[in-house]
C-alpha cells in the first residue's frame, strides 16, 4: 500500500501529456511527468523538488505548462519556480517571501505569447496574527525572468481559475467572499485589459460558477448550477448573452476543494466531451455541435480531469472501481467512444501484490433516513477467497463517513477500502445530506444541519445495513477524516449509536475551537453548517462532541498528524483526555510530520493497522499472523 501512486493533475502541451503523481514511498511528493508522442516517459523534477501548493490548505494547480516550459509552486519554499527542458535545474521566479512560506502561488496561465502568467497568489502575514489578514489575490508576472509579482485582482476573499482570452483582450477570474464556500456562491468577472471594464458574466446569490475557459472563437464556457444542477453554459463574448451548454439532471461540476480543476474539454470541431456525476457514479459524455448529448461508453466512474489533445480525442484522467486513477486517451469522433488507449497504466491490485480474487466492487445503494428523507452510499461486501468463516453470519461493517462534509464517496479502486474487504469486514462509504453528486437541493441539507442530518443518515444506514443482513448489528463501526471525523464523533456520543466502535481520523471534537482556531478557508464555513460566530455559540456548544462525553459509551481511536493546519492537533488531545477520564477505551496516535491527511506510506499503514488492532480487541477476533501487526495500546 505504501507503493500505491496517486495520479492527480493532467495537462497537455501541443502532443505532450503531462501529468503528476504523489509518492508514499517518497514521503508524499509529488512530481511531474511527462509523455512524449512516441511514447518516451520522462520524469521532469530534481528528487529534492516537490510540486504542490498550500493555498487554501488543500492545494491543486500548483503547476501548469507551456511550449515545454513547466511552472511549478515548490513546497518547501512555495515559491513559484521555471523548469525549462534544456535546462539542469528549476529556477526560482517569486521573491523570497518576508514570512517563511508565506507568499503560495496556484492556478497559473499564460498569456497567448507567452510572455507573461497570472496566477493566485496567498500572502500570509507574520506569525501570531489571524487567519482575516491572510490576502487572496490574483497576481501578474513574468514568465521567464524573475519579478516582483503585479497585483491585477484584489479585494474579494478568494479568487481562482485566473485566464486570458486567445486575443490577449481579457482576462477572466472567479471570485467569492465570506461567509460562503465556492460551491455556495461566486461570481465569474471578465475585465477588458485596455479600458479595465469589468463586467459580471454569472454568479450571485444562491449560483455557485466554476471552471471559466476560453474557447478560440473568444466565447466563455463555465459550469454554473443556477438552476440546480452543475451544468455548462457558453457566454457569447460579443452579444453577452449566456446560454446553456447542456440542461441534465447530473452533476458536471465538483466542489472546489481543490484548484484547477478541469471536468470538461473543448475540441476544434465544436464538441464538448465532460464528465457528469449521476447517484453516486461518475462517468463521461459528449455534447456535439448540433447539441445531441451522447453518453460515451468508457469503463470510467470517476474523472479526475479532462483535456483537449487532437482534434477528435481527449487526454482522461479516469478510474474505474478496479482500477486507481490512469491518464488515457479517449477518441469521441462523432460523440461516441472509439477507442481507448492509456498514456498512464492504471494501478490495479495486483500491482500491489494483491490477487484479483479479493477485489470488492461498489453497489450504489439508497435507504430511508429521518423526516422521509433519502440517503446514499457504496456498498462494498468482504471478499476473500481465501476464509473459511460461516456464510450464513452477517459481517462486521465499517460506516465510511467522508469529509468535507461537502465532498462524496470515489468510486474507484480504494486500497484502503480493500484492506477492509479482503479481511472480512462490509464498508459502506455513506453519501449523507449535504454530499455532492445529487444535485444542489441534496447538498444543502446539511446547511445549518451539520452534526443533525450528517448524524442522522450515518445511523440510519447502520439500522438499515443490519435489517438487511448485510451487517452484524452487534459489529457496527464507523469511521472518518476531517469533517467525518466529527460526525463520527457525534454519532458515539449519543446515548442509544448503534456503533460498537469508532476511529476518528484528525477530526474536529469541539466546534467552538475551530471557528476560533482553523485557516482562512474555512474560517467561515461553520457560518453555513451551523451559523455564524459567535451569535450561534449556544448551538456549537450543543453540537460538539466534547460537551457531551458523558454520552460516549464506546471505545475510540483517534488518529491525528501533528502538522494539521486545518484541524489542529489539540482536537484530538482533548477528546481523548475526556475521555481517558471517563473510563472510556481509548488509542491514541499521532503520526509526526504528516498534515490534514496523511501522505506518506508509513505513516498511511501504521494508521491502518493501529485501527485494526484496535477493533481486533474491541470486537473479539485474532489479527492476521503473517502480518506483523503491531497492537494498539487501548487506555
Amino acid at each position: 500500500m505504501a507503493e500505491s501512486v496517486q495520479v492527480s493533475e493532467l495537462r497537455v502541451d501541443g502532443e505532450h501529456v503531462y501529468w503528476s503523481e504523489s509518492r508514499p514511498s517518497e514521503g508524499g511528493r509529488t512530481v511531474v511527468v511527462r509523455r512524449s508522442p512516441d511514447g518516451d516517459v520522462e520524469e521532469l523534477l530534481a528528487p529534492d523538488q516537490n510540486a504542490r501548493t498550500a493555498v487554501h490548505e488543500y492545494g491543486g494547480g500548483a503547476w501548469w505548462v507551456d511550449r515545454g516550459v513547466v511552472w511549478f509552486s515548490s513546497w518547501s519554499d512555495q515559491r513559484l519556480y521555471r523548469l525549462d527542458p534544456s535546462a539542469a535545474d528549476a529556477a526560482p521566479l517569486t521573491p523570497e517571501p518576508a514570512v517563511p512560506r508565506g507568499d503560495r502561488y496556484a492556478d497559473g496561465a499564460l498569456d497567448p505569447d507567452g510572455r507573461w502568467i497570472v496566477c493566485v497568489r496567498e500572502r500570509h502575514p507574520a506569525r501570531g496574527r489571524g487567519a482575516v489578514d491572510v490576502r487572496n489575490e490574483i497576481v501578474r508576472l513574468a514568465a521567464h525572468e524573475a519579478s516582483e509579482p503585479e497585483v491585477v485582482v484584489s479585494g474579494p476573499d478568494f479568487v481562482a481559475s485566473p485566464r486570458v482570452s486567445p486575443d490577449g483582450a481579457r482576462l477572466c477570474w472567479v471570485e467569492w467572499d465570506h461567509p460562503h464556500m465556492p460551491w455556495d456562491e461566486t461570481r465569474l468577472w471578465v475585465r477588458e485589459l485596455d479600458s479595465g471594464e469589468e463586467l459580471l458574466v454569472a454568479g450571485g446569490p444562491q449560483e455557485s460558477v466554476s471552471e471559466p475557459q476560453w474557447q478560440r472563437d473568444g466565447s466563455l464556457t463555465f459550469i454554473s448550477d443556477r438552476t440546480g444542477w452543475w451544468n455548462l453554459y457558453r457566454w457569447d463574448g460579443g452579444r453577452r448573452t449566456v446560454a446553456p451548454l447542456t440542461q441534465l439532471d447530473a452533476e458536471i461540476g465538483i466542489p472546489m476543494w481543490t484548484l484547477g480543476a478541469s471536468r470538461y474539454a473543448v475540441l476544434d470541431d465544436g464538441t464538448v466531451v465532460f464528465a457528469r456525476w449521476r447517484r453516486g457514479i461518475d462517468g463521461l459524455a459528449a455534447r456535439t455541435p448540433d447539441g445531441e448529448i451522447a453518453e460515451l461508453e468508457a469503463p470510467f466512474t470517476l474523472v479526475r480531469s479532462i483535456r483537449a489533445l487532437r482534434e477528435t480525442t481527449v487526454a482522461v484522467l479516469a478510474a474505474t472501481p478496479a482500477e486507481k486513477a490512469g491518464v488515457f486517451e479517449l477518441d469521441v469522433r462523432g460523440g461516441a467512444a472509439r477507442s481507448r488507449r492509456p498514456i498512464r497504466a492504471s494501478h490495479r491490485l495486483t500491482d500491489a501484490g494483491i490477487e484479483p480474487g479479493y477485489l470488492s466492487l461498489p453497489e450504489p445503494v439508497s435507504f430511508p433516513s429521518e423526516g422521509g428523507r433519502e440517503a446514499h452510499g457504496l456498498l462494498y461486501r468482504p471478499v476473500n477467497p481465501g476464509c473459511d468463516g460461516p456464510r450464513d453470519q452477517p459481517p462486521p461493517l465499517l460506516v465510511e463517513v467522508h469529509g468535507g462534509p461537502t465532498s462524496a464517496a470515489r468510486p474507484e479502486l480504494d486500497l484502503e477500502v480493500q484492506y477492509w474487504t479482503s479481511r472480512g469486514f462490509a464498508f459502506l462509504d455513506l453519501n449523507y445530506g449535504g454530499s455532492t453528486g445529487y444535485g444542489r437541493a441534496y447538498r444543502d441539507l446539511l446547511r445549518g444541519a451539520w452534526g443533525i442530518v450528517d448524524v442522522e443518515d450515518a445511523i440510519c444506514a447502520a439500522q438499515w445495513a443490519a435489517r438487511r443482513r448485510l451487517a452484524d448489528p452487534a459489529r457496527i463501526c464507523i469511521r472518518g477524516g476531517s469533517a467525518g471525523g466529527f460526525t463520527t464523533l457525534a454519532a458515539l456520543a449519543r446515548a442509544e449509536t448503534p456503533f460498537a466502535a469508532g476511529a476518528d481520523y484528525f477530526g474536529v471534537a469541539d466546534l467552538e475551537a475551530l471557528a476560533r482556531e482553523t485557516h482562512k478557508f474555512e474560517s467561515r464555513y461553520l457560518d453555513t453548517l451551523v451559523g455564524p460566530y459567535p451569535q450561534a455559540r449556544r448551538v456549537y456548544r450543543e453540537r460538539s462532541p466534547i460537551q457531551h462525553v458523558d454520552e460516549f459509551a464506546r471505545p475510540l481511536i483517534v488518529l491525528q498528524g501533528l502538522e494539521d493546519e486545518v484541524v489542529p492537533p489539540n482536537q484530538a488531545t482533548m477528546i481523548v483526555e475526556a475521555l481517558r477520564t471517563r473510563g472510556i477505551p481509548v488509542a491514541y496516535v499521532p503520526l509526526a510530520g504528516e498534515q490534514h491527511g496523511f501522505r506518506r506510506g508509513e505513516s498511511i499503514r501504521r494508521a491502518l493497522d493501529a485501527e485494526l488492532s484496535f477493533y481486533a480487541q474491541i470486537l473479539g477476533f485474532e489479527l492476521p499472523e503473517d502480518e506483523g501487526i503491531e497492537p494498539v495500546p487501548i487506555s
